[in-house]
């Protein structure tokens, strides 16, 4: 039981790492160069106004970019969780299919034994 608990420990740790990892991964490397090939534009800065500011109220926005780049973010990190899936399954498949040693064929018991004979003599009256 404890071995289970310190995996799953170790698991959540190094997902929540992973996660910084390919986040820092979309926002810093993967999103600027599609942001230029899209004519210089950056995500983060991609809104949409409910609410313009008004003194010192702050604006209402969305922020459509900031959604793209976690989407991106969930997409790699889902891929990478299946693809670790995939190959513990097979894994855990070719264990399962390792042939075991063909089981001899029970003998028969007294009771079946007794009754074969009697079968037997049967036939031959």
């Amino acid at each position: 039981m404890r071995g289970n608990i310190l995996d799953l420990a170790v698991a959540v740790i190094i997902g929540a790492a992973f996660g910084k990892i390919v986040s820092s991964f979309v926002k810093d490397i993967l999103m600027p160069p599609i942001g230029m090939l899209m004519g210089d534009v950056n995500f983060t800065d991609i809104v949409i106004t409910l609410k313009e500011a008004v003194g010192e109220t702050a604006a209402v926005t969305m922020n459509l970019g900031i959604f793209i780049q976690n989407i991106v973010d969930f997409v790699i990190v889902a891929f990478a969780i299946f693809m670790v899936i995939k190959a513990y399954n097979r894994t855990q498949k070719k264990e399962e299919e390792a042939p075991a040693a063909p089981a001899a064929p029970p003998e028969p018991s007294n009771e079946e034994k007794l009754l074969s004979e009697i079968r037997d003599l049967l036939k031959n009256q």
